[in-house]
């Protein structure tokens, strides 16, 4: 299920200079996005995807998928992680 927080993330993992061929880790993910979000803030990272898109759309719509399944996947483990915590 996608959520405003997974499209948030996902918009600024987007902006970030993290590159797919990085192979990042889950941790590498959430710093780049909470390094991306303070920098440009939400509406600026936003403004970046659109403009990807409008110059980029060939390239834009794998971008914004890998970076969707990066988030999703970074943030799923951090949750499972959280619940075994505090089970």
């Amino acid at each position: 299920m996608d959520t405003t927080f997974d499209a948030v993330r996902a918009e600024a993992l987007f902006a970030s200079p993290l590159q797919a061929s990085q192979e990042p880790s889950p941790v590498e993910v959430r710093a780049a996005v909470t390094t991306t979000l303070r920098r440009f803030g939400v509406n600026g990272c936003a403004a970046r995807v659109a403009g990807e898109f409008g110059e980029h759309p060939e390239t834009a719509a794998n971008r914004m998928a890998w970076a969707l399944g990066m988030v999703r996947a970074a943030y799923q483990d951090l949750a499972s992680r959280e619940f075994a915590y505090a089970g």
